[in-house]
């Protein structure tokens, strides 16, 4: 015998997953500090002065 669905829970089951999945996707871009952000920056600055460094060809 199949089981009985009650389609209101899984609606609200449904909607909740879902606002989970977007405060997940809120907390990662607007939940770093001000030092975290700077921090990432400097690690950028940092990893594109080395690219820019072993190239073969500068652009002067």
């Amino acid at each position: 015998m199949a089981n009985v669905v009650n389609l209101r829970l899984a609606r609200k089951r449904r909607d909740r997953a879902d606002k989970a999945k977007a405060a997940s996707a809120a907390r990662a871009k607007h939940g770093t500090t001000k030092a975290g952000k700077l921090a990432q920056q400097a690690d950028e600055a940092r990893l594109q002065s080395i690219v820019d460094g072993a190239k073969l060809e500068r652009d002067d």
